[in-house]
């Protein structure tokens, strides 16, 4: 079944049934659509003075009534948790077939999976917006039973937010914290403030024990067992709060207070190193959010910050539990799993995410390894995908040359282009001369010939682009190697003892067998195409959780 530290490519239902273990996995944090009905595009880094083409849409988050729905529903009336069945029949009458009620389905049947697979100390974090978030609630309710709800956690994503005149601006997110049967949560602290410790910590004996507060020493409720004179002093109306034994441990340490005034009371002494802070709350407004000029920022649109997903894993795990994201879109979470020496497993429904997130873990943990299923690994399966799905097999393509997969405005309407690179060939930084451009063309048909060499070339020479890479299914022809030579060399001032093919004719199965590559200089090495995630410095060793795939 399922192997530690796995990302997946398909639909995370599909691969749940078929790949996911039950009660295998520790935590699960999901951050699904949320029916916005808004397209959400990735922003690709690209050089200064480019044109703003580099955005491709990475999800389009709309759902609708249809075969797809009606078939989950069914699914859903006929699974053994006839409490969920009777609550999804009642939504249904109240909602109707509409989106909502489509989106509800959806959610439904992979929260069942979710729920099987999670280990009786296993706990869930789902992170959605008002959109849906009461229906959900209802929802998780009738899987998880109402006794397991843990807390509503709200989170500021905004400081402000100008969205609508007519309401208030939504500057917060949801986060659900469900419990399997039952969970022991580490609740993460806080430090505390400057502010706090000059108002409470005001006291030092000089003795190095440093800053103290003092505490109350009376119990809050009548004890008659606890009504004893102590060092002179008469007991507190309802008695102490520690027996004799303690106080005189406390006393023998020197953490009591003795005031000059017999009237007054004794008090503990709380010294300042000994607060290891105050307990988080379920209001997470020290979290900020991601900006499209942050370090951590990758351009994906929904992408959350890593302290994010470290509170949440510091929480619910240990080193070496797994963690499950079923909706990884850029893997902020299966990147903090890694970073906390935890196992994990990661499911995304496009090759676009799935080659992001590829790249972002190599690029943060070069030493890391782990396992992609669901890709193409060989020809067979390349082809398979050209034949299911043009769009995922475009992306997927240009992930194997490093480029940014382009859309432009829709679907079809990419004027000869599938993919960019950006490369930097000159340290000459005036007028951004320093970064030059490649298109990439991916043809996934079974026949191609001369005439769509000779489309690149003239898309280059539009584009006043450098180099063109034609990646291609099926071999290229005779001709069309003759073709592309004739379109002669680029020749780079920082590497004179090499030539590089204007048009570089790569096939799919040279490329996955590594006998093929594009050849061209970079002195950015690949970071002027794409942001670079940053090198994690603490890394855990985790060889031996996985394997190369």
């Amino acid at each position: 079944m399922n192997h530690p530290n796995s990302l997946y490519y398909g639909d995370n239902l599909n691969v749940l049934r078929q790949s996911i273990a039950d009660e295998s996995v520790d935590l699960i944090y999901l951050d699904p659509p949320f029916n916005s009905d808004r397209d959400y595009n990735i922003l690709f880094s690209s050089p200064k003075g480019a044109s703003s083409e580099a955005q491709i849409t990475a999800f389009e988050d709309s759902w609708h009534w249809g075969e797809q729905a009606e078939s989950e529903f069914n699914e859903i009336m006929r699974q053994s948790n006839t409490a969920v069945a009777e609550m999804m029949d009642a939504l249904r009458r109240f909602l109707g077939e509409d989106d909502i009620m489509a989106y509800l389905t959806m959610m439904t049947n992979r929260l069942l999976e979710l729920h099987r697979v999670l280990k009786p100390t296993g706990s869930l974090y789902l992170h959605c917006d008002p959109t849906a978030s009461h229906y959900l609630k209802i929802v998780l309710d009738g899987i998880f039973g109402r006794k397991q709800f843990g807390s509503e956690i709200t989170w500021q994503r905004h400081n402000s937010h100008n969205d609508s005149k007519n309401k208030y601006g939504a500057v917060t997110d949801t986060i659900f914290f469900y419990v399997k049967e039952k969970h022991s949560l580490q609740l993460p602290r806080t430090d505390l403030s400057k502010k706090y410790v000059k108002n409470f910590y005001r006291h030092d004996d000089g003795d190095g024990r440093g800053l103290y507060q003092l505490a109350d020493m009376a119990s809050p409720s009548p004890r008659p067992n606890m009504m004893y004179e102590w060092q002179g002093y008469a007991f507190p109306k309802k008695g102490w709060r520690y027996e004799r034994d303690t106080m005189q441990k406390l006393h023998d340490e020197g953490r009591i207070y003795y005031p000059a005034d017999k009237k007054q009371r004794p008090r503990l002494k709380r010294y300042l190193n000994e607060n290891q802070g105050k307990p988080i709350t379920n209001l997470w407004t020290d979290i900020k959010p991601l900006t499209g000029a942050a370090a951590e920022s990758l351009g994906y649109p929904t992408q959350k910050p890593v302290a994010l997903l470290e509170r949440i894993i510091e929480a619910s795990t240990s080193e070496g539990d797994v963690v499950l994201d079923p909706f990884c879109g850029c893997g902020t979470a299966v990147h903090a799993a890694q970073k906390m020496g935890r196992k994990w497993i990661g499911i995304d429904i496009t090759h676009l995410a799935v080659s992001l997130i590829e790249k972002r873990l190599r690029d943060a943990f070069p030493d890391g390894s782990f396992v992609v299923e669901g890709t193409p690994k060989d020809l067979e399966g390349a082809r398979d995908l050209a034949n299911r799905d043009k769009y995922q097999f475009q992306w997927w393509a240009c992930s194997l040359v490093n480029a940014q997969p382009y859309q432009g405005k829709k679907k079809g309407a990419d004027g000869g282009i599938d993919g960019l690179i950006y490369f930097q060939d000159s340290t000459d930084t005036k007028n951004n001369k320093q970064h030059k451009k490649i298109i990439v063309s991916v043809k996934g048909g079974s026949s191609v010939n001369v005439a769509m060499v000779r489309d690149l070339a003239h898309v280059v020479q539009r584009e006043k682009a450098h180099i063109g890479l034609f990646v291609t299914l099926t071999p290229p022809t005779k001709p069309m190697l003759v073709e592309a030579v004739k379109e002669g060399y680029y020749e780079s001032p920082h590497f004179p003892a090499n030539t590089f093919p204007v048009i570089q004719i790569l096939t799919v199965e040279g490329l996955l067998e590594g006998r093929e590559r594009a050849r061209f200089p970079d002195l950015a090495r690949g970071s002027a195409t794409f942001k670079k995630a940053k090198l994690e410095e603490k890394q855990v060793n985790q060889k031996g959780f996985f394997d190369e795939s």
